[in-house]
C-alpha cells in the first residue's frame, strides 16, 4: 500500500533542518517542569473570595445604615447558639462524639488507615 514511503521518508531526512534558538529548552522546562507552584489553591482563592464577599456586604450594610440590624441579627444569632450548646443532649452527643475521635485516633495511633501499599508476589530480600 505504501510504496513510496522509503522515497518520502529519504526526502524528508534530506531537508535542512534549523538549530533552535538559544534558550529554548530552558524556557520550555521553566514553562513545565520547574514552574513554582501557584501561592493559592483552588480552594483558598474560594475562602478569600468569599471572605472577601463578605466584608463588601458588611461594609455596604453599615454605609446604609443598617448598622443596628446587623447588631440585633449578631445579637439573635449569638442567643440561639448559645441555646442549643445550654441543651444537656447537645453537650452529652458532643461529649461522645468528641470521645469517640479522640480514641479512634488513639487507637489508630494517628497513622492514615493505608500507610504502607504492598505488592503481592514481591519480596524485600530481592
Amino acid at each position: 500500500m505504501y510504496d513510496g514511503e522509503d522515497a518520502l521518508d529519504r526526502a524528508l531526512f534530506a531537508l535542512p533542518l534549523e538549530e533552535p534558538p538559544e534558550g529554548l529548552r530552558a524556557s520550555i522546562l521553566m514553562a513545565t517542569s520547574y514552574r513554582p507552584a501557584p501561592a493559592f489553591s483552588f480552594l483558598e482563592l474560594g475562602a478569600i473570595g468569599v471572605a472577601g464577599a463578605l466584608a463588601v456586604w458588611f461594609v455596604v450594610l453599615l454605609v446604609l445604615g443598617g448598622g443596628s440590624l446587623f447588631v440585633h441579627t449578631l445579637a439573635t444569632i449569638s442567643s440561639v447558639i448559645s441555646r442549643a450548646l445550654a441543651s444537656p443532649s447537645t453537650l452529652a452527643w458532643l461529649a461522645a462524639g468528641c470521645a469517640t475521635a479522640l480514641w479512634l485516633s488513639l487507637f489508630n495511633g494517628f497513622a492514615p488507615v493505608t500507610a504502607t501499599s504492598y505488592r503481592s508476589g514481591r519480596r524485600a530480600g530481592r
